[in-house]
């Protein structure tokens, strides 16, 4: 690997981890806002412009607080779970294109730090391993209902995912690649989101369950568990465990985007503003279903999961497996 390769990678690392770093924040402040307008309040005001600058003054105030480890918790695993659940988002984040490719200085860049032909495999494989960081911060905390929390969230995570990537199958059958760069440029005429629909409805509904978001945050319910899983964390352990989730729903909207709404596609604009802009939509709609439906009782959860996704995605596959067969065969 030659030095102008290395330079080009370290610049694209960089800004995908400042849009991450700087973005966490800005989507808090939505969200504050967001749900504050639609339960009729306020929502932040007072610190900078429209409030822009109170979620900076939060990070400030973990920063500053004491760090607190109970007596009892696992010190070692109970420090390093909230940051597994951060790199494994920030991991995920390598292969998902924001764009197709540019020219500049007589290079070919791909806007993405690097496409591997398996890059939808990485990023379940990836997103699947963040839930240790949950399972193992309640485990270590040695405290009753972190220990819940982290059980929900691993039962939680068994029952989503195997629908969620189920529903991906059917994209991959289409374009027969793992690719997500290769997957974002075969919509140039059609997005997959109009022949596999119920795909992208069971991808986004089990998305949002995997990233233990309302109405499926189940290992949280504040008023069953304190806080869940994060009860006894404080300062920045909790900060990283605040900042895993809302980086895992920017892998989440970024891969739904990818493979099903057309990626980085779209008319007049640039190809990373289109993406920027169903970005953010994506991440709207998440905070419009937390601010609208009541959390799921812990059955329901898992019969949904089970009963309903599951052999909905089984079905969605089944379905277009044998359009693509006689296709072949015709």
């Amino acid at each position: 690997m030659d030095a102008a390769t290395l330079i080009e990678a370290a610049i694209k690392v960089h800004i995908v981890l400042g849009f991450i770093l700087l973005g966490v924040p800005l989507i808090v402040w939505m969200e504050r806002k967001v749900i504050g307008h639609m339960q009729d309040r306020i929502g932040p005001e007072r610190v900078g412009p429209f409030g822009l600058l109170q979620t900076i003054a939060d990070g400030i105030k973990l920063f500053m607080k004491e760090d607190i480890i109970p007596s009892q918790a696992d010190k070692v695993v109970f420090v390093l779970a909230p940051a597994l659940t951060v790199i494994t988002a920030l991991v995920a984040t390598a292969v998902i294109p924001w764009g197709d490719t540019i020219q500049l200085f007589g290079r070919t860049i791909g806007l993405h730090i690097t496409d591997v032909n398996i890059a939808l495999l990485f990023v379940l494989g990836a997103t699947s391993m963040g839930v240790y960081g949950i399972v193992l911060g309640g485990w270590a905390s040695n405290s009753k209902y972190p220990l819940l929390g982290g059980l929900r969230s691993s039962a939680q995570m068994i029952s989503y995912e195997l629908a969620q990537g189920i529903a991906l199958v059917g994209v991959i059958l289409m374009t027969g690649s793992l690719s997500l760069a290769e997957i974002g440029r075969a919509q140039a005429h059609m997005w997959f989101v109009v022949p596999q629909f119920v795909g992208f409805v069971v991808y986004l509904l089990a998305g949002i369950a995997e990233t233990n978001r309302a109405p499926f945050d189940l290992p949280e319910a504040e008023t069953e568990l304190v806080a869940g899983f994060h009860t006894e964390f404080s300062s920045m352990k909790f900060a990283f465990y605040f900042l895993g989730e809302y980086a895992n729903m920017m892998v989440v909207s970024g891969v739904a985007i990818t493979v099903f709404l057309g990626a980085w596609q779209g008319p007049f604009l640039p190809g990373p503003v289109w993406f920027l802009i169903k970005l953010s939509a994506f991440l709207f709609f998440y905070v419009w279903l937390r601010a609208t439906f009541p959390r799921l009782r812990y059955d329901q959860l898992m019969a949904f999961g089970w009963k309903v996704l599951l052999p909905v995605s089984l079905l969605n596959l089944v379905v277009t497996a044998t359009v693509l067969a006689f296709r072949s065969a015709g």
